[in-house]
């Protein structure tokens, strides 16, 4: 170990494993040390816990410069390491979730990011109406970065995760889904959405599951579905096929058989775009459907996507038609393709099942998570609460609830206008009733 001035202040100048450290000192407070007698010893005492540092892998050796970058750059290089680690959809995302980091510190190095310029990142997003799912995942790439420069433990205790709501997505109300249904079959180019939207339904897939999902994964004797690659692990399940699952999948099939041989490495949900002509009629204004023209139909790769599809279904559907008495249902309108998975949950949970055989449907792995996709809704918590009872639940008017004990006072009204006798103990006391000490207890307890 070696001590040495450099200006005012103390430095400090050592190898750990082959690897040189030359490091600034600094107080408890995290302020430099002056280089003078006074402030000798405490330089020792800080580099001795700077080379404990090192020995740990939390200090940056002097070689290595990539704290010294500017963070496009390091963001860059970041990328660059993760790429072998991550999937191809998780490397899109992790790309996506830098662009804003990249944005706004630009050319500022590694080395002086600190705890302000991370907070002033966190309320310039939350300025620009940024949720706080969205927030943590950024600031989680940017934690991530910090660590491979070895500079987030100076940072990591005031810099806390902004809380997300705990209730996300929502489930349909019964008219709102058969308006759904009904909606996604009035175009043919919907049609993709329509079938993603009822397996989605009947199955508690998730999108990327249904975009993975092989005909090698279905098996249509014994009506199941095997998801072998999931968003986690636990997504790794067998699914049965309800009724509506499977005359989906038969759907599916008959449309693939129309351009050729099915194969088992086919997707079931293929690239596939449709569109409807119209053709003129001589005389009239106008024209009619001539059916349905194929754009593309490849089976060996996954359809891209059914974002614009469904953005115009759901919007579709939201409307009403006053004329025919059609009511209007806003809520539709905003109702994200995931919100089908929560409503499949939602729908198991309510009809009894058990914990266990949900999360094994649903690929979950807590309690906890369970309970953030399932929303059980009212009517079936006012219908569960009446087996307490075994009689409808009664509104209690304000005059009734007037006195404390509604209980004792009616029960001691049914024993004096009661015309049967009543059993007396040894004590003179009826049997039945409590003593008031053991009541106090029982109240205490």
């Amino acid at each position: 170990m070696a001590l040495w001035k450099r200006g005012k202040w103390y430095w400090a100048d050592f190898t750990v494993d082959a690897s040189r450290y030359r490091v600034p000192l600094r107080d408890k407070k995290a302020k430099r040390i002056p280089a003078d007698e006074l402030h000798e010893k405490e330089a020792i005492r800080a580099e001795e816990q700077e080379r404990m540092k090192a020995e740990q892998g939390k200090l940056l050796p002097a070689k290595q410069s990539f704290a010294r970058l500017p963070f496009s750059q390091s963001g860059d290089q970041y990328l660059a390491s993760r790429k072998p680690e991550l999937a191809a959809s998780s490397y899109d995302k992790e790309r996506q979730l830098l662009v804003k980091p990249k944005e706004h510190f630009r050319s500022t190095p590694l080395s002086r990011i600190g705890p302000d310029q991370v907070i002033a990142y966190r309320d310039w997003r939350v300025s620009q109406g940024v949720g706080p799912a969205i927030i943590n995942m950024e600031l989680g790439v940017l934690r991530r970065i910090l660590k491979k420069a070895k500079r987030w433990h100076l940072i990591a205790e005031d810099i806390r995760p902004l809380r997300e709501p705990r209730s996300i997505g929502r489930a349909l109300t019964p008219e709102e889904k058969i308006r759904l249904l009904d909606t996604a079959t009035q175009k043919p180019e919907w049609e993709t959405a329509c079938y993603a939207a009822i397996l989605a339904l009947n199955t508690t897939m998730r999108g990327c599951e249904l975009k993975g999902l092989r005909w090698a994964d279905v098996n249509l004797l014994d009506r199941t579905v095997v998801i072998r690659k999931s968003k986690t692990e636990a997504g790794e399940r067998l699914i049965p096929l309800t009724p509506n699952a499977f005359d989906t999948l038969l759907k599916l099939h008959r449309r693939a058989e129309m351009f050729g041989p099915v194969e088992a490495s086919h997707y079931v949900l293929a690239a596939f775009r449709a569109r409807c002509r119209l053709k003129n009629r001589p005389g009239l204004r106008g024209g009619t459907s001539a059916g349905v023209e194929t754009w593309s139909f490849d089976p060996t790769r996954p359809v891209g996507s059914w974002r614009t599809a469904w953005r115009t279904l759901r919007k579709a559907a939201a409307k009403g038609d006053k004329a025919k008495g059609i009511p209007e249902m806003p809520q539709l309108a905003n109702l994200r393709f995931h919100d089908l998975r929560h409503h499949a949950i939602t729908e198991l949970a309510e009809s009894g099942a058990s914990e266990q055989a949900i999360m094994a449907i649903a690929g979950h792995v807590s309690r906890r998570m369970l309970e953030r996709y399932s929303h059980v809704r009212l009517e079936a918590k006012r219908q569960a609460i009446q087996a307490l009872t075994g009689r409808p639940v009664e509104a209690v008017s304000p005059e009734s609830s007037r006195e404390s004990h509604v209980t004792n006072h009616v029960t001691n009204c049914e024993r004096e206008n009661s015309d049967t006798p009543q059993v007396v103990e040894s004590n003179g006391r009826p049997v039945g009733t409590r003593t008031p000490d053991l009541y106090r207890v029982k109240v205490a307890l």
